[in-house]
């Protein structure tokens, strides 16, 4: 009973034991920094939506303020009124561009990954290391080619020209192939006994256990999708077949600079990401982990 209470005694003087003042200032510089970090991260969030609330002279003023003189909540309104500028049709454009490059890339990329991972093949290294050479490759190489190719097939300003010619991600290939080199091959073997062919396997074993990963690519190419410029400037040349990006480069020209519809209208196309980020940032951090990248 000594024993006991002496221990217990040790333990309670070690839990009222002061902290080294040290670590309390570590810890507050630690989140000084995050702090500041944060907030500077935030800044060009703000300059967004206190431009995009403003007056044209508020924002062009030569005295800065924090706050616009007043609020215009009708910059909203005007943009997507403007008859200039489809940006309803524009940001629906992106969404169905991004989602539609996300799916196809996804499934496409997925697929070749596990077939060269998986599949016995005798030039499956080969074909591998082809696949690593076109990240070496400039888009600006193939970008001529490609809209020849568009182009001779009566795509231009359609969603078809858009989307089929990005659907395949040399780098998507690459993260699914490494993930797949190291997923459990006991998994596998355990379909194969119960009948499954490699589709089947793929689609009721592999598919499931991989959604972080699956998850991460995706989330990296809807982005990609949505904030692309070049190809959809080139491809879309009706105002139906603008997207948001291209709609966004129309409030500054040579003409005029309309400066308050511009940060509105950057406003409300940065949400969907900011959507999709805040809600898949854990599945990222995941699914890079466990692609392999690294080995």
């Amino acid at each position: 009973m000594g024993l006991m209470g002496g221990s217990r005694t040790a333990v309670a003087g070690r839990a009222r034991r002061p902290e080294d003042p040290l670590v309390r200032v570590g810890r507050a510089l630690r989140w000084v920094i995050l702090v500041a970090l944060a907030l500077l991260f935030l800044v060009p969030f703000y300059l967004l939506v206190r431009n995009g609330l403003s007056a044209e002279r508020d924002i062009t003023s030569p005295s800065w303020t924090f706050f616009p003189s007043s609020v215009h909540w009708s910059n909203v309104r005007e943009l997507f009124d403007d008859p200039a500028v489809p940006m309803a049709r524009s940001l629906l454009n992106s969404a169905l561009i991004a989602v539609a490059t996300t799916v196809g890339t996804l499934l496409l990329a997925s697929l070749a990954g596990y077939g060269l991972a998986r599949i016995p093949y005798r030039f499956a290294n080969q074909v591998f290391y082809a696949v690593i050479g076109t990240l070496m490759v400039p888009a600006a190489v193939t970008f001529v080619p490609s809209f020849v190719l568009v182009s001779s097939l009566g795509w231009v300003s359609s969603l078809r020209g858009l989307i089929v010619p990005t659907l395949f991600s040399g780098f998507a290939c690459f993260v699914f192939r490494q993930f797949f080199t190291g997923f459990p091959r006991e998994l596998e073997d355990a379909a194969r006994v119960d009948g499954l062919g490699y589709w089947r396997t793929y689609w009721r074993i592999v598919v499931p256990n991989a959604r972080p990963v699956f998850t991460a690519v995706g989330t990296i190419v809807f982005i990609g999708a949505w904030n692309s410029f070049l190809w959809p400037l080139v491809i879309g040349q009706d105002r139906d077949a603008w997207t948001v990006q291209v709609a966004l480069s129309t409030f500054t020209t040579a003409q005029v600079v309309n400066l308050h519809e511009l940060f509105v209208a950057a406003a409300v196309s940065i949400v969907p990401l900011v959507l999709v980020f805040l809600l898949l940032q854990r599945y990222i951090v995941a699914g890079v982990e466990r692609s392999g990248i690294d080995d």
